[in-house]
């Protein structure tokens, strides 16, 4: 068909579409992603799909254990401040912690990204983060789709999910199902919020608090924009070697749902938890956030992880070898409730609360 050369020629870029942009991007982040790769990937970057090779694992009967999350609206924060070196982390820290849980050690990620109008160095810093934080977990980042939605985004917004893939011997799956009333309940520190409980989050500090992100807050030691964008804490490092001596019953990542919607996933029936807030020290920022918001303690705990971010459910003869290598890794490890014959799923004692 033939050209009207009385009017302008249109073209992607045009429209809002910049595949030079996606180009120079993914120049910038090759290395970062490519340092993340295992000896069990297949090929390198630019195919149509990320090949990984199960071969070299050396299972009887490896189950393959696969989760996918985003990081919410805990990005309306990074976007605001013009940070963007974090977010990465919580992406793939929310997929890899939850597979965690079921005992399986995390082979690959895939990200993808939505912007509005492709900015090269923005992407590259959060694949980048994307990349750190495969790293730190042992997962290689096989993929990516980065996708430019001219007219669908406001210029500089974005969107951030992520897809992981682990594996586990299914004789080794953590499932429960050997839980028994007297196990007890080891709590694993958080490093903050983690990428739950934002939109409250924000609307106690924009709407209640009428807050900035460079507000300093005298109890945090930093500003509030700071303190919120510390990101997930990646469990794995910590976990996968847990795992291979000793025996945990169960385990649970603390998300959206806080200690009432996660604790019982993993509970057999007939079983619940008796949790002692006072056993971890709560992080000011959950203190603040309570009585900024004037929010219920029961609400928080069901919101938030208030300083807990996974929970391994344990023998009452393992809870204290296994302190004691935490102890000498250097973790920080609480004894924080133990499990009853009970048709309450969870009751939490102590403190401000009585359930």
């Amino acid at each position: 068909m033939p050209l009207n050369n009385n009017q302008e020629a249109l073209t992607y870029a045009a429209s809002g579409v910049n595949i030079d942009a996606g180009n120079q991007a993914v120049e910038l982040m090759k290395d970062s992603v490519k340092a993340t790769y295992r000896p069990e990937v297949i090929g390198d970057l630019g195919g149509f799909g990320g090949l990984f090779s199960l071969a070299k694992m050396g299972m009887e009967d490896p189950v393959l254990v696969s989760g996918t999350d985003g990081v919410g609206t805990k990005l309306r924060l990074a976007i605001e401040m013009g940070k963007h070196d974090t977010v990465g982390q919580d992406c793939v820290a929310m997929s890899v912690n939850d597979i965690l849980v079921q005992g399986a050690e995390p082979l690959f990620f895939l990200d993808y990204i939505a912007v509005g109008a492709l900015e090269p160095t923005q992407v590259a810093t959060i694949v980048r983060g994307v990349a750190q934080a495969c790293k730190e977990s042992g997962c290689a980042l096989l993929g990516g789709e980065t996708a430019e939605m001219a007219g669908f985004y406001a210029k500089g917004d974005y969107d951030l999910a992520g897809f992981g893939v682990g594996i586990v011997e299914r004789k080794k799956l953590i499932t429960g199902n050997t839980i028994q009333a007297g196990d007890v309940l080891i709590g694993l520190p958080s490093t903050g919020v983690h990428s739950n409980g934002f939109s409250l989050v924000r609307k106690i500090i924009f709407d209640r608090m009428h807050y900035s992100l460079d507000q300093n807050i005298p109890e945090l030691g930093t500003t509030l924009g700071e303190t919120l964008l510390t990101p997930t804490r990646l469990y794995p490092k910590v976990c996968l070697p847990l795992l291979k001596k000793y025996t945990i019953k169960g385990m649970v990542h603390i998300t959206g749902g806080g200690f009432y919607e996660n604790i019982p996933r993993i509970l057999p029936n007939q079983l619940g938890v008796v949790i002692d807030t006072t056993a971890w020290p709560v992080l000011p920022i959950f203190t603040l956030l309570q009585n900024w918001g004037n929010v219920a303690v029961r609400e928080m705990y069901r919101t938030f992880n208030m300083g807990i971010g996974m929970i391994l459910v344990v023998s009452p003869e393992d809870a204290g070898p296994i302190r004691e290598w935490l102890a000498a890794q250097h973790e920080a490890a609480y004894i924080i409730g133990e499990v009853r014959e009970s048709d309450v799923p969870v009751v939490l004692e102590g403190g401000l609360f009585n359930d």
